[in-house]
């Protein structure tokens, strides 16, 4: 993660070849919602939150989300006793996570952001 941290931060992948570009989008001319996923990344490695909000709005709301996973892994780890890595991954949060995500590809298809 270090390296690929390096690389996100050293280079932009609106500009680099070394960073994939999304298939979907090349493919069907359609946002996929990881699209902007790489430069949101790269802004938010150099502190511009205005860039990576509108790159990809949905991975910079994630976040919390994203870290509250990684605490309940972390948590699991050292005592799997624990309550907070259930309660956290309950198939109803996961599913409604799942909702956001297919509104959110509709309604950056259908209003262009």
């Amino acid at each position: 993660m270090i390296v690929a941290g390096i690389l996100y931060f050293r280079f932009n992948p609106a500009d680099s070849p070394l960073f994939p570009k999304c298939l979907f989008l090349l493919l069907t001319g359609l946002k996929c919602p990881g699209c902007g996923s790489q430069r949101t990344i790269h802004a938010l490695l150099h502190l511009d939150f205005r860039a990576a909000c509108s790159q990809n709005m949905l991975l910079v709301a994630s976040l919390p989300y994203l870290f509250l996973l990684i605490a309940a892994q972390a948590i699991r780890f050292f005592s799997p006793s624990a309550t907070f890595p259930v309660r956290i991954q309950r198939p109803a949060i996961i599913w409604t996570y799942f909702a956001i995500v297919l509104l959110f590809w509709v309604t950056r298809n259908v209003f262009g952001f």
